[in-house]
């Protein structure tokens, strides 16, 4: 059952093997996810934390799903929803658990972003009231490039950051940066990427009419970066041979696109679709060709704010997951393109905002695609993630030497932190934290990672 659906629908069932608990098996939930989700997230907030609490109540009251089952059988839904409010109070703990768990230790917060549509839940959550809600005063803070949210972070001058789903892994590894323990509580989002190429380039979408191209990415420790050398390397070229890699913060990538810097660039939107915008580049292919599901960016803190600002923290948290429960609706897409294109945050026309949103957009070459996945907003950190970004780290050489690749997993993805909040807060978290995956057709068993990187001929030794 998904965490907002009805526990006093007999037909549901509160335990099962899947992430949402409605399936048999993980593969049966993944094929109607989209679906499903769709339908749970359509209620306004308050009746989602209705749900959220209500769902907590009935598994405290009945452990075994079966017997909530048969209870609601033979007295039906409205007799036992009557039943349960007499003996507890849930209008009451549905007002508490939407108004946090516990004094908050700081109210006023900064948190940094880079002006990317990736980071719609953290930029959505300031104009469109849901850190408010939570009791927050948070100010979101443009910031030029990834290296500075990384060193003001570091510094503390930011309380938490949008963060590219590497950098707390490479942060507390202490690669291309002083080792300092960080976490990373929420994917912000997944897919939302492309390859762009040139306009002179269009007769060559071919990666391998590609050897001595220069590329952007937006930082080495990127899934852009990886993606990028992963394409490419499937294609038969080195990408540290063959092809140049420039990091390049994203609100530049467009410029020196049109100046001739670079032949293309791997990188975040809105920039992919600002370069069709103005008529310097196309889209050569989504990055859910390569994986489709991938995570990109990501809400980040240090371990030192999470473990010292626990209230703080989770209200941070419930805020972001929230908006990106509301950025999973594709319905809500033009009304979150239109708060997060002025100025103060994207800076983009709205119609560039709502292509990538919305996931119809041109593609430079004079067609208009349809895609509602292009981007989407699916929170759950999990291990199997982090996993697969260290056997690239380790493919490249950005780390050497033995990796305990579960261990770094566990302790930066906060897949088991989040589901314990999630409990906390009468959710319901996936029950697993891994699962597999295929990037380009080929599998990935999150179990063998180091086998996974000897799998490569092309590597660093």
């Amino acid at each position: 059952m998904s965490i907002f659906s009805n526990p006093f629908d007999s037909s549901i069932r509160l335990r099962s093997r899947c992430s949402c608990g409605r399936h048999a098996s993980q593969q049966a939930h993944d094929a109607q996810a989209a679906a499903d989700t769709d339908t749970e997230v359509s209620a306004g907030t308050e009746k989602r934390y209705e749900r959220v609490v209500e769902q907590a109540v009935m598994r405290a009251l009945f452990p075994e799903d079966a017997m909530r089952r048969r209870f609601l059988s033979a007295v039906g839904a409205g007799t036992a929803a009557a039943a349960v409010s007499a003996i507890f109070p849930l209008g009451m703990a549905s007002e508490a658990f939407a108004q946090g768990t516990g004094k908050l230790e700081k109210t006023s917060l900064k948190v940094g972003f880079i002006p990317i549509t990736c980071a719609t839940p953290i930029i959505m959550a300031h104009p469109m009231g849901f850190y408010s809600k939570q009791g927050l005063d948070v100010e979101v803070v443009k910031t030029a490039g990834w290296a500075l949210i990384r060193d003001k972070t570091l510094n503390k001058e930011y309380d938490a950051a949008h963060m590219l789903s590497p950098m707390p892994l490479a942060i507390s590894l202490g690669a291309g940066s002083a080792a300092t323990p960080y976490t990373m509580p929420a994917v912000e989002n997944i897919n939302g990427q492309a390859i762009t190429l040139a306009m002179k380039h269009k007769d060559k979408r071919d990666p391998k009419q590609w050897k001595g191209f220069k590329f952007g990415v937006p930082f080495d420790y990127s899934m852009h970066a990886y993606l990028l050398r992963y394409y490419v390397a499937e294609a038969g070229l080195d990408p540290d041979q063959d092809i140049q890699i420039r990091s390049v913060p994203p609100p530049e990538m467009v410029a020196n696109l049109r100046a001739e810097n670079l032949d293309g660039f791997l990188g975040p939107d809105p920039f992919n679709q600002r370069a069709v915008y103005d008529g310097v580049g196309f889209i050569h292919l989504l990055t859910k060709e390569i994986w489709d599901g991938h995570p990109c960016c990501a809400f980040a803190a240090s371990r030192e704010f999470v473990d010292t600002m626990p209230n703080t923290y989770t209200a941070l948290l419930r805020a972001i997951v929230d908006a990106a429960a509301y950025a999973h609706k594709p319905e809500n897409r033009k009304e979150i393109a239109a708060a997060i294109a002025p100025p103060s945050y994207l800076n983009q026309p709205v119609t560039v905002v709502e292509q990538v949103l919305t996931g119809t957009y041109a593609d430079g070459l004079g067609n208009v695609k349809r895609d509602p996945n292009r981007i989407d907003f699916d929170p759950f950190p999990w291990h199997s993630f982090a996993v697969w970004i260290l056997t690239q780290m380790k493919r490249w050489g950005q780390i050497k030497g033995d990796v305990d690749y579960q261990k770094v997993a566990r302790e930066v993805f906060l897949a088991t932190d989040a589901a314990r909040l999630m409990k906390e807060a009468g959710l319901t978290p996936p029950t697993e934290t891994t699962k597999g995956f295929s990037v380009m057709g080929k599998a990935f068993d999150p179990s063998a990672p180091e086998a996974y990187v000897t799998s490569f001929a092309i590597r660093r030794p």
